[in-house]
Parts: structure tokens; C-alpha cells; sequence
């Protein structure tokens, strides 16, 4: 009969796996976000697309198409105004984030006392992030990080004492710049198209489904994955102690 040690050890691999399940269909611990995904009619223009399974409320959609909005008081136009077509690209970067219930494959930790947790590394579309530079490249901006290090000594976000607004380019000087850094790694620049399967869209069609559903559901499988070689290496010790008696 298998000594107690080895009996606790399996129990351990299995808690592992446990932990590591496929984390599907969920909403991130964050400030505006529902505690679980669903049904939300009245979603505003651009975050429609969310309408059938949500993590965002009607309020929190229309707010992320106002400038300056209550979510997070962040103003775009802190190097001029943006135009309407580069915008378009925040705002559904906006819908995407708070909407989509399919990005729990790459939800962190965060280390912030407005939320708990974050995404990080999400794998974008190429089309996505190429389009976002192009419709943006005319802008200015101050800071190639929009998450942190703004003057907030107004209530609202300014450039940094010393910064200048500089031609996007400069800043971002090609799409993966603008879709890695800008958030602080959120977004992941890949050469994946869409269609297949291998990408997050920020945008897409409501009327053909949901295509980042089948994504987190192809990335989510590493996590099983990486827990049964995790179990493997930690029986292995006590496979080999059962071999040797």
C-alpha cells in the first residue's frame, strides 16, 4: 500500500489542476466590471457587439463612448484633440476591456488600489492593431505608457512636468509599439489574422457569433497542460522512492 506522504502528494498534484482550469466565460476583479457575464440589451453603439454576454453595464458602455467619462476621468485629448477615426480605436479598446468575457486566459494579478485584477499579454489581431496605428498616426501624444506616471494634481490626467506632445510616430514608431506599450503590456502585437482562431478582435460582427469565445478556449488549454507536467514533476520523487523499495 502507497505510504500517507505519497497519497498527500497526489492530492497536492490534483489541487494544482484544479487551480489551473480552464478560466472561461468570466469577468476580471476590476472596478466597473459585473461579477459574472450575461445578457446586457441595452449595450451603447460600439460595445454592442457584447450585447449577448456581457461584463459590462448598459451605464458602463455609454460611458466609455463620452469624453472624460466617470470610469476613469481619463482625458484623450491631453496633446489636442483626437480625431473621430483614431478615437473609434480607444473606445473599442475601451469595450473590449470591460465587455468581453473572454479574456480570462490572460487575467493577472494587479498591484492597484482600484482594482485586483488585469489582463496581460492578450494576443491582438494583426489587422487590429495595424488599423489602430494607421487611423492614429497623424495624432500627438506626450507618453508612449497612458497607464501611469500622468499629473493627476488637476483630477484629471496631464503630460508629466517637463514632456512635450510629440507626432505619434515618434512615439509609436510602428503598430507594435502602440498595442505593447501603451497599456503597459495589456495587448500583445501577433501576426495572427482574424479568422484564425489564434486572436483576440477587438472588432467583429456580432451577427456571425462571438470569434474570441473559441480563442480564450484555444489558449485556455495551456493551463491543464502546464498543471499535468507540474503534477508529473512533482510525483516523479516519489515515483522513483516506490521503484527503489
Amino acid at each position: 500500500m502507497a505510504p500517507q506522504w505519497l497519497w498527500l502528494n497526489l492530492l497536492g498534484v490534483l489541487a494544482v489542476a484544479e487551480v489551473r482550469e480552464s478560466p472561461l466565460n468570466v469577468c476580471m476583479d476590476a472596478k466597473h466590471h459585473k461579477k459574472e457575464p450575461g445578457p446586457e440589451d441595452a449595450l451603447h453603439s460600439q460595445c454592442s457587439p457584447w450585447k449577448n454576454n456581457s461584463c459590462c453595464t448598459a451605464n458602463t458602455s455609454q460611458a466609455a463612448h463620452e469624453e472624460q467619462s466617470y470610469l476613469y476621468n481619463f482625458n484623450w485629448n491631453h496633446c489636442g484633440n483626437l480625431s473621430d477615426r483614431c478615437k473609434k480605436h480607444f473606445i473599442q479598446d475601451t469595450c473590449l476591456y470591460e465587455c468581453s468575457p473572454n479574456l480570462g486566459p490572460w487575467i493577472n494579478t494587479a498591484d492597484n488600489t482600484w482594482r485586483k485584477e488585469r489582463i496581460l499579454d492578450v494576443p491582438l489581431c494583426q489587422e487590429d492593431c495595424d488599423q489602430w496605428w494607421e487611423d492614429c498616426k497623424d495624432q500627438t501624444t506626450c507618453k508612449e505608457n497612458w497607464h501611469k506616471g500622468w499629473d493627476w494634481s488637476t483630477g484629471t490626467n496631464r503630460c508629466p512636468h517637463g514632456s512635450m506632445c510629440q507626432p505619434w510616430p515618434l512615439v509609436f514608431p510602428h503598430p507594435k509599439d502602440l498595442c505593447e506599450k501603451i497599456w503597459s503590456n495589456s495587448y500583445r502585437y501577433t501576426t495572427f489574422r482574424k479568422g484564425s482562431g489564434r486572436c483576440i478582435q477587438m472588432w467583429f460582427d456580432p451577427k456571425g457569433g462571438n470569434p474570441n469565445a473559441e480563442v480564450a478556449k484555444y489558449y485556455s488549454r495551456a493551463g491543464p497542460v502546464a498543471a499535468a507536467c507540474l503534477g508529473l514533476a512533482l510525483l516523479l520523487p516519489a515515483l522513483l522512492v516506490l521503484q527503489s523499495v
